[in-house]
């Protein structure tokens, strides 16, 4: 994470942005400095103006500002050379943290490449396939926790974790407390008493979230993952499990969406907004 010098500097020495999007933020601030729009206005405004035409990708910088979020970039699909476009274009243009997430090894080398000739530092997990460059990140608020009913499942919760902790949530993550050994869960009371919201990362019958969901006063995100023998169909039993709960404080993302959860997790652990 840069110091408030360094960002200075690299916000008094940033080039103008090309296109579109600098053709209407000039007009924007040039009516703002004639009195013709209302600072206000053009606060608004400027929630949904700005983004990066790259051709093959259009680099949406506001959404930060718009949302609270960060926009995540999926690396699958995407060649080298685009993926390193993106996120140029996002180290240039916005001060917000960069998530390119089911990275291949090669591509994070050479992000975490981009990112250190900058000055930047870096996070990679591996196993997750996330590779992250923080910046701006929110002093954290909230308790979120993250509970795996096993090992294998400690991918989708290394994404969950640190997309969470980069967008200002407090995290803990708790590994391997599933119902196959339910003493080991309810040793974890506490920590699911302070919580102000729950993830629960769960493959094979995805029991967990059932029974967290019974224990919680706060709201409880499922995260299927496709871990688990010949019934679990790459994780849909999993899904289906997690839908099907009776607990009715539980909400369920897609099979393996680290992302989603932690971004859920994360907004309602921080609350809105003063």
């Amino acid at each position: 994470m840069r110091g408030d010098d360094a960002a200075a500097a690299e916000v008094t020495g940033a080039k103008a942005p090309d296109g579109a999007y600098a053709s209407a933020l000039e007009e924007l601030l040039t009516a703002v400095a004639e009195g013709n729009v209302p600072v206000a206005a053009a606060a608004e405004s400027l929630r949904r103006l700005p983004f990066s035409d790259l051709g093959f990708a259009r680099v949406d910088h506001h959404r930060n500002l718009r949302q609270g979020v960060v926009e995540f970039v999926y690396a699958p699909g995407k060649t080298s050379g685009q993926l390193l476009a993106i996120v140029e274009a996002q180290l240039e243009h916005e001060d917000s943290s960069v998530v390119v997430t089911r990275a291949a090894a090669e591509d994070a080398t050479a992000i975490r490449a981009l990112a250190e000739a900058r000055g930047l530092a870096t996070i990679w997990r591996e196993r997750a396939g996330l590779v992250a460059i923080p910046r701006a990140v929110p002093e954290p608020r909230g308790r979120l926790l993250v509970l795996t009913a096993g090992t294998s499942d400690l991918p989708v919760a290394e994404e969950a974790e640190t997309v969470a902790s980069l967008l200002g949530a407090g995290v803990r993550v708790i590994v391997d407390v599933g119902v196959a050994g339910l003493h080991r869960l309810l040793g974890e009371q506490p920590e699911i008493e302070a919580a102000d919201a729950i993830v629960v990362i769960a493959g094979m019958d995805a029991a967990l979230a059932s029974v967290v969901g019974g224990l919680a006063r706060v709201p409880v995100i499922a995260c299927p993952t496709s871990v688990g023998y010949g019934a679990s169909f790459g994780g849909l039993s999993a899904l289906l499990a997690m839908l099907s709960s009776c607990a009715p404080g539980v909400a369920v993302v897609g099979i393996d969406d680290g992302v989603g959860a932690g971004t859920i997790g994360a907004l309602i652990a921080r609350g809105r907004p003063a």
